[in-house]
């Protein structure tokens, strides 16, 4: 099994073991908050189950149907995941405010423990999950990380709610139903986050400039390239496929040109771990640019 399966599959037990706790403790202790943010993780248990399935997918080879992989299933997952927050968010926020006139006594004071607990947890997978997503280029961990990370915001929130309703249930009695309102629009606001990434993603929009000048910087070190004309790259997965224009000379054999370009692209897959293929384009230096740059070379 894959680490980021491993890592899915952890939050996803870690995750339905917190629900039953908060879930079951909101219920007996009255916690609205404690109730919302126990539906909030019971919804990280769907959604780390939608990243292990986007990894699975994309773990499958390439075929003749699908000659780029199966990367682009781990990337859809993660814009279903938004979706999926930002659906959960609505629903977790009207709940909270059903019934908020009709509060007449506070939550019990054991309904503090399991948000303390939850808000320690999560800050342990939110590490583990970025840091793996990260060094797998995942996005859709990644995104199960932000997911993570707003379950810490959410039970801070539900914790002052609560805190503030046994502090002074005269004056905040309501207060622990509004905290669960506001756990809701957290997870909203993360689920709008997660699906904008996911879908710019799928739209095939452009890397960070730091990679785009690392691919650069690779081709142009091949003997006989003497320029990059175009670079562009697009993610499919957890990997990232390139098209690239390298300038060489033009008196130079079609085969000659072809041997730089293998050398490219072997250099580029060899050196990059993010980088699963390469389509190398050659073209001949422009007439007055390669005049000038074998003046320089003393040619």
């Amino acid at each position: 099994m894959q680490t980021g399966q491993r890592v899915a599959i952890t939050g996803m037990a870690i995750s339905a073991a917190l629900a039953a706790i908060k879930i079951t403790t909101g219920v007996a202790a009255r916690s609205n908050s404690v109730l919302a943010d126990g539906f909030e993780s019971a919804g990280d248990v769907l959604a780390s189950g939608l990243v292990l399935l986007g990894l699975t997918l994309a773990a499958k080879p390439a075929d003749s149907n699908h000659p780029y992989g199966h990367g682009r299933a781990e990337i859809l997952t993660g814009l279903l995941l938004g979706i999926f927050l930002f659906s959960a968010g609505v629903a977790i926020a009207v709940h909270a405010l059903v019934g908020v006139g009709d509060v007449r006594e506070p939550p019990a004071t054991f309904a503090i423990w399991p948000l303390l607990l939850s808000i320690a947890v999560k800050a342990w997978l939110l590490r583990l999950k970025f840091r793996t997503g990260r060094a797998l280029g995942s996005t859709s961990l990644v995104a199960d990380a932000w997911n993570d990370g707003i379950d810490m915001i959410s039970g801070v929130a539900a914790l002052i709610a609560l805190g503030l309703t046994l502090y002074d249930p005269v004056h905040f009695l309501r207060a622990d139903h509004y905290g669960g309102f506001a756990v809701g629009c957290i997870v909203i606001l993360t689920g709008v986050r997660v699906a904008r990434d996911t879908g710019m993603q799928l739209m095939d929009t452009m890397p960070d400039d730091w990679r785009l000048a690392r691919i650069r910087e690779v081709a142009t070190s091949i003997p006989g390239v003497e320029g990059v004309e175009k670079c562009f790259a697009r993610k499919t997965g957890l990997h990232y496929h390139v098209d690239l224009h390298v300038e060489v000379n033009p008196g130079i054999t079609v085969f000659a040109g072809h041997d730089i370009a293998s050398h490219v692209r072997d250099r580029l897959r060899d050196n990059l771990d993010w980088v699963a293929d390469v389509l190398v384009h050659v073209e001949p230096t422009p007439g007055e640019a390669y005049i000038k740059r074998q003046r320089t070379n003393g040619m």
